[in-house]
């Protein structure tokens, strides 16, 4: 993972997040724009085809569905929204789907709730799969399950979604494509003379005050303050931020050279730093594990996953994707992760090869009981 803190660095990034807002994908509330879907997708091949891997997360189902049904403003009833996100989301995956076919490529559709990346098991299993389709070649489009979602249609939120895969799948970069050119110092529909911040580092407090003058289209409910806050999201593993208008000319191939376009906002930490705060700051540790000294040697001395083989006693109650710690023979806490297994399973499985987990088990969700991507040296 590279830690972007300026634009010459885009040519270092291989894994992107890119979140397309609903003014953008509607046309502003007259139905999918189709060709402009078809603008982006090329673009996305072209990022494929330089080695880059793409996360696409989509806004668009409760616009489309509201332009398939007829409505033209945006209703308050959450029915009313679930209806409109179940009837548009079929056109919306049916647009992606026809053009990356054309280019021989898969999709993936993946529904997602806030919840489903909050929550620890889920958060585990949610990253496998997508950790998967990336490996086999597969460009997952996500979007919110808005059909069954609850907080997150009242929010209309896919900023804070979108960072929070970009945090899940340890994105370099996370793209996000509006209808602004990016974040100004005042809002440009009403002040003639507001300039474009072209760079900023997550969490400085004037973008939260600037953006908060900046309104959302009408289409979505989110506007440039939950930009920001995604941002700052998405830095809390050590990914950098740009905040783009969707509609400038091949925008993505700009952002890949580095061209001063839309709000850079880098992190202020690098990744470990970031995803160390977060495991030691937010979750608290379910249970211990005791390593035996060679298990702690290979951990110290090459950060590689933590397998079952090394590990010589387990203690607490856990279940899958909680936070563990991590010590040396003598008792001293070398780490702490997300647990691949429940305590039970993990207590069958503590001392032997990874290919003998399904044997022991009946099954296998990972080969290591810890991986190192959600693993953090104390």
């Amino acid at each position: 993972m590279t830690t972007i803190k300026n634009r010459e660095q885009i040519g270092q990034t291989r894994r992107w997040v890119i979140k397309i807002g609903s003014a953008l994908l509607t046309n502003d509330g007259r139905g999918l724009d189709r060709q402009a879907i078809h603008g982006w997708v090329e673009q996305m091949v072209a990022l494929r085809q330089h080695h880059r891997e793409v996360v696409l997360v989509s806004s668009g189902a409760v616009a489309e569905g509201m332009s398939r049904l007829g409505w033209h403003k945006r209703p308050h009833e959450l029915v009313s929204l679930q209806a409109a996100a179940a009837v548009g989301q079929m056109g919306l995956v049916q647009a992606y789907e026809s053009n990356f076919q054309q280019h021989g490529l898969h999709t993936a559709q993946v529904l997602l709730t806030h919840d489903d990346l909050v929550n620890r098991t889920r958060y585990l299993n949610a990253r496998s799969t997508l950790r998967k389709l990336l490996s086999v070649g597969v460009i997952p489009v996500i979007n919110e399950n808005d059909t069954v979602a609850f907080d997150e249609l009242r929010l209309g939120d896919n900023d804070t979604l979108a960072a929070l895969v970009a945090n899940l799948v340890e994105a370099d970069l996370l793209i996000i494509l509006t209808d602004q050119a990016g974040i100004y110092d005042n809002d440009p529909r009403t002040h003639a003379d507001a300039r474009l911040i072209e760079d900023a580092e997550a969490g400085d407090p004037r973008l939260y005050e600037v953006s908060s003058s900046v309104s959302g289209s009408g289409l979505g409910q989110g506007g440039m303050t939950t930009k920001v806050r995604a941002a700052e999201l998405a830095a809390r593993s050590g990914t950098a931020t740009w905040i783009a208008s969707g509609r400038e000319p091949g925008v993505l191939q700009r952002i890949a050279a580095g061209d001063r376009i839309g709000t850079l906002v880098h992190p202020a930490r690098g990744p470990l730093a970031s995803r160390k705060q977060w495991l030691a700051g937010q979750l608290q540790a379910r249970g211990r594990l005791t390593l035996d000294s060679g298990a702690v040697r290979v951990l110290k001395g090459s950060g590689s996953s933590l397998l079952a083989v090394g590990v010589t006693a387990v203690e607490g109650q856990f279940r899958r994707g909680d936070l563990v710690s991590c010590h040396a023979p003598d008792g001293v806490a070398v780490a702490r992760g997300l647990i691949n297994y429940a305590v039970e399973d993990a207590r069958r499985i503590i001392g032997q090869p990874s290919d003998k987990i399904e044997q022991l088990l009946g099954y296998v969700d990972e080969p290591e009981l810890i991986h190192r991507d959600n693993l953090v040296l104390l």
